[in-house]
Parts: C-alpha cells; sequence; structure tokens
C-alpha cells in the first residue's frame, strides 16, 4: 500500500513538474526554435570535445597551448553566447516586430495620402521647396518687324 501511494506523489510530481515545463516561455522558446537547439547541441559537441582534449593527460594546461583546445572552447562560448542573445532577445523581438510593422504601415499611408490629395501634396512641395512665385512674363525685346506684306514664318502663301 505504501509503494501505491509513494508512486502516486512520484506521479503527482512528474506531473505537476509537467505543467510548469509547459509554462516556461524558455521551454516553449527551446523546442520551437530550430537555431537555439543548433545552438545548444553545437556549444555542448564542442566543450565535450575540449574536455575530452584536456583529460587525455595534457590538463589545463591544454587550454592555453592547443590551439585545436582554444578553437573548441572559442567555439563553445560562441554558440553559448548566440543561445543567450536569442533567449534574451525573444521577447523584445516580437516588439520591434510590432513597432515595424506599424512603421510600415505609417509611411505607406501617408504616401497614398499624398499621393490622392493634391492639396497635401502642393502643401509638402510648398514646405520642401518653397511656394511657387507667380509671375507674368513680358519680354524685353520687341517683335522684328521686317514689313508690311511679309509672311509669317512657317505659312505657304
Amino acid at each position: 500500500m505504501a509503494a501505491k501511494k509513494k508512486a502516486a506523489s512520484v506521479g503527482a510530481g512528474a506531473v505537476a513538474a509537467g505543467k510548469a515545463a509547459k509554462d516556461n516561455a524558455y521551454v516553449q522558446r527551446l523546442i520551437e526554435d530550430e537555431d537555439l537547439r543548433e545552438n545548444l547541441r553545437t556549444a555542448f559537441e564542442s566543450a565535450r570535445n575540449a574536455y575530452g582534449r584536456m583529460s587525455n593527460g595534457k590538463g589545463p594546461s591544454a587550454a592555453l597551448n592547443d590551439k585545436k583546445t582554444q578553437k573548441q572552447l572559442r567555439e563553445a562560448a560562441t554558440s553559448l553566447r548566440e543561445a543567450a542573445d536569442s533567449l534574451r532577445n525573444a521577447k523584445s523581438g516580437r516588439k520591434k516586430r510590432k513597432r515595424g510593422r506599424g512603421l510600415m504601415l505609417l509611411f505607406v499611408g501617408a504616401g497614398l495620402a499624398i499621393a490622392l490629395n493634391e492639396g497635401l501634396r502642393s502643401k509638402l512641395l510648398d514646405a520642401l521647396f518653397g511656394s511657387e512665385e507667380e509671375f507674368e512674363y513680358s519680354s524685353t525685346t520687341s517683335p522684328e518687324q521686317s514689313g508690311t506684306n511679309a509672311a509669317p514664318v512657317g505659312s505657304t502663301s
């Protein structure tokens, strides 16, 4: 009977752990993000290989002298940094995406308003390039008259 109670409590603990994991944002991110899983896998493999080289009788001095061990440790650190950045930026990335969509919608709306509204378009052009000055053209030269019977240029008579 005691074994059944113990099994039930262990099962209840496993169910509670499963619910907690399901509600955890980091676990959800790990499940959904292939790049995050790949970064963690690469970091683990690189660290395991570096550890194997250091435990091969070389000891911790291998990290200082062995170029291959240094490369593996650097790769593990880089992969862990990328994974951590991915987890940190998961929530802010959504906000940036929404903000970007809002800005894009604003620019498209402004462009359409300028294109479709002549009054707004003229105000914008006046603000950018200055208002148009309206003037009347008057010639400073007088038209040439060579004779009273001369035919206009381009006419056939």
